[in-house]
């Protein structure tokens, strides 16, 4: 669910990148500006040092990821044989973060209320917490994408497409579809035995994947919290 802080907060929330050297600086950042980037076909982000001093922009080939908030990004070129935004290079969201294959999203569409590049939501979320508007459409807007609402339209984010890929790293990362979604995310998921359980099942598919990702890492923290009490007691 979009958190609900003011416009100021929302457009620059606390954050840091790191460039292609490794060097991390931390600082305010504006994931989805508006208007032309550095470089054409590149996504981009705005950032501020501090809060009074003035923003700028940080092309993606600079980079190599940035975090807002606890959603970290990475830079990805285009996969091949399948749609993307506008852009040949641009950023994903990091979903789960598994050793061996982690998942990742794109958001992709013309109606993002921004102009350019990955339309992440200014709090650094996506804008899919619980609230998926229509995912009638795979293989729509990004290529077996699942539409979505962001934000319940009334930010200028509404209809766009995610879409989800999967892999060791963005340059191997492949299409997540209807057909391989329970092979795929039972390799991702698979270490908890109740959420594998529920894939196996069918509970889950693309259009209520961001419930199953929220309950996976449930599932996760819970067990973290009961690793943690046992440590203390031993």
């Amino acid at each position: 669910m979009l958190l609900s802080v003011s416009a100021k907060s929302q457009k620059w929330p606390a954050g840091a990148f790191t460039d292609m050297k490794g060097n991390r600086v931390t600082g305010f950042i504006n994931p989805s500006p508006s208007g032309k980037g550095p470089v054409k076909d590149e996504g981009f982000i705005e950032f501020k040092d501090d809060e009074k001093t003035h923003p700028y922009k940080l092309t993606a080939s600079e980079l190599k990821s940035f975090i807002v908030g606890k959603d970290s990004f990475v830079v990805a070129h285009a996969p091949q044989n399948t749609l993307w935004t506008k852009k040949e290079l641009d950023f994903v969201k990091v979903e789960v973060n598994d050793e061996d294959t982690k998942l990742y999203v794109a958001i992709v569409g013309t109606d993002l209320g921004r102009g350019s590049g990955f339309g992440i939501h200014p709090t650094g979320e996506i804008g899919m917490g619980t609230g998926f508007g229509g995912y009638g459409g795979y293989g729509t807007g990004a290529g077996g994408g699942v539409g979505i609402d962001l934000g319940g339209g009334g930010g200028g984010y509404s209809k766009v497409a995610a879409t989800y890929y999967y892999g060791p790293n963005t340059a191997e990362m492949q299409m997540v579809t209807p057909q391989n979604f329970n092979d795929v995310m039972g390799d991702i998921m698979g270490d908890e035995p109740d959420v594998l359980d529920k894939i196996n099942a069918n509970q889950y598919n693309l259009g209520n994947i961001q419930k199953l990702i929220a309950y996976y890492k449930q599932v996760k923290e819970a067990e973290s919290g009961k690793q943690k009490a046992q440590s203390k007691q031993n």
